[in-house]
C-alpha cells in the first residue's frame, strides 16, 4: 500500500484532470467509429481511473460518474 499526502489544492486538480479523463472516456465510447475491441480496453481504463477519482472526491461527486451497465459494461 502506497501513501500520498496532498493539500486540498492539489486535491481539486487531481479531482479536475480525472474528472476531464472521465468525460473524455465516456464521449469517445459513445462514438460509433470506434471498434468494440479499442472500446473493452477504454471501459477498463475507465473502471481504473474511476477507482482513483472516488479516493479524492466526494460522493455526490462520484455519484455522476458510476459506471452505468449500458454505457461501460
Amino acid at each position: 500500500m502506497l501513501g500520498l499526502l496532498i493539500n486540498e489544492k492539489e486535491q481539486q486538480e487531481l479531482q479536475y484532470i480525472i474528472k476531464r479523463e472521465l468525460e473524455e472516456l465516456l464521449l469517445d465510447l459513445g462514438d460509433s467509429r470506434i471498434d468494440n475491441i479499442v472500446k473493452q480496453s477504454m471501459r477498463e481504463r475507465y473502471k481504473a481511473i474511476f477507482q482513483l477519482y472516488t479516493r479524492v472526491a466526494n460522493k455526490e461527486e462520484i455519484q455522476k460518474y458510476i459506471p452505468q451497465k449500458m454505457k461501460i459494461e
